[in-house]
């Protein structure tokens, strides 16, 4: 629940816009009656936004504007005038306002405004999000077997509310998929909150998860809303689930069953609606076995479950992948863009990536490009330790079918003929000893296979 704070030294008028607000736009509302107040309001509750009069005895708006830049609190603030003087708005701008309104606007028109202020909070810290990953994950790129089984999934599982458990080695894409499910959802516009289970310190993984009120430990000067309130309404990712302490797992699973949390050092219940989804590479039924993860809190995840298959699994798709890793590496270092070429390529496929699956794979790309100064990534930028690993090697057993197992090798073989004829019809169908190009056709449409 959206929670405004209205700051205005007339109680009459903080009182009837703090009703209207609820009103009108369904906010939560608190009401300070000077600047002083609305300071240590803002230490003590978890504001989304501010409407604030700038002229008020003692500690006016414009102190607060200066006290909340020191403090270097980001709450959006919109400041309203009764006195038409843009002129001191303006200056409030200057200092970190929002926007100004006037007091004579109608409520519909405040509401738009608090919602811009939200929507704009928003999108800064999506943008910080993308500036920091930037290159550094693909989309959910490939269309052999195994991914459009995926990709299928996601789509079933995508408008359905309950929680999804997203199952799969390290490095293979986890949260890509949890992000898929985001974006296909009924509310993409709503938040994404991805949260490392495994890089919480254990004594702030409540704290994170459901918030904390000020004073609940050392160090918490002022309220903050944890992953759970922050997802309002969109979805939380909660990576790594299987390293979540046993207690977090308790409250993890009562806020599941009843829908609200309690932030630490708190006893006000406060409903949430953010949809879970969970991802793991550990096998959770061995950790119930050993005492480790909860039984309860994993039958009520394990609602829908997604199998993210490792790379050496759909080892077709990885001329896409390449290509794509390797614009959004090049544009990310600022560098003119590069191709492979095919002996490269012809070593990236041989690998069977079973360390860090994609990730690696995208680490290994990041190698090539700062050691290739021409324009072409050549076999002779692969690092040794891939072209020492490009033997065949042994496979283990595989939780697949005959079918499905034979499928891909034969995509694979279509694949590396097609790159080694840049994707020439004739040529490849020739090489590959098939009667003629339509025949080729025929098993690429078969496979999915298109060059874009």
């Amino acid at each position: 629940m959206t929670l405004v704070l209205v700051v205005d030294d007339v109680p009459a008028m903080a009182e009837q816009y703090a009703y209207d607000l609820n009103r009108v736009g369904g906010y939560e509302t608190l009401i300070a009656l000077g600047g002083a107040e609305a300071l240590g309001l803002l230490r003590s509750e978890a504001i989304d936004c501010v409407i604030l009069d700038l002229e008020m005895p003692g500690v006016d708006g414009f102190e607060v504007l200066r006290t909340m830049k020191e403090r270097r609190d980001l709450t959006p603030v919109i400041v309203y005038t009764g006195t038409g003087n843009y002129d001191r708005c303006v200056q409030a701008i200057k200092l970190g306002a929002y926007n100004f309104i006037d007091k004579a606007e109608s409520m519909e028109r405040v509401v738009q405004e608090v919602e811009n202020a939200l929507e704009r909070v928003r999108l800064l810290a999506e943008v910080e999000v993308l500036k920091r990953d930037l290159g550094t994950e693909s989309p959910i790129v490939g269309s052999s077997p195994a991914m459009r089984q995926l990709k299928d999934a996601i789509a079933r599982v995508a408008a359905i509310p309950s929680p999804v458990l997203i199952v799969g080695e390290s490095g293979s894409g986890k949260e890509l998929v949890a992000r898929e499910l985001h974006r296909l959802g009924p509310v993409p516009q709503k938040p994404f909150v991805a949260i490392n289970s495994a890089a919480l310190p254990e004594n702030l993984v409540e704290s994170e998860l459901f918030g904390h009120e000020r004073g609940a430990f050392t160090g918490a000067s002022r309220t903050r809303k944890g992953a759970f309130e922050t997802a309002a309404g969109g979805t939380l990712f909660l990576d790594e689930i299987g390293e979540l302490p046993l207690p977090a797992q308790a409250k993890l699973l009562r806020v599941l069953e009843e829908q609200q949390v309690t932030r630490v050092g708190g006893e006000r219940t406060i409903k949430v609606d953010a949809r879970v989804v969970a991802a793991t590479n550990r096998d959770l039924e061995k950790g119930i076995e050993a005492g480790d993860f909860r039984q309860d809190l994993f039958y009520r995840l394990n609602v829908h479950v997604l199998h993210v298959p490792p790379l050496r699994d759909h080892l077709s798709d990885l001329p896409e992948l390449a290509e794509h890793l390797i614009a959004a590496t090049c544009t990310r270092f600022g560098v003119r863009p590069k191709k492979l070429d095919s002996g490269a390529l012809e070593l990236l496929m041989s690998c069977e990536w079973r360390q860090n699956n994609v990730r690696e794979l995208r680490n290994i790309i990041e190698r090539m490009i700062i050691a290739c100064e021409d324009d072409t990534v050549t076999a002779a930028h692969v690092p040794a330790e891939i072209r020492g690993a490009a033997e065949p090697a042994k496979r283990g057993p595989q939780p697949r079918t005959f079918q499905q197992l034979k499928a891909e090798a034969e995509r694979q073989i279509i694949v590396a003929a097609l790159e080694r004829n840049d994707w020439h019809i004739s040529n490849t169908a020739r090489e590959l000893g098939l009667a003629d190009h339509a025949s080729l056709l025929k098993i690429m449409r078969r496979h999915g296979l298109k060059r874009d």
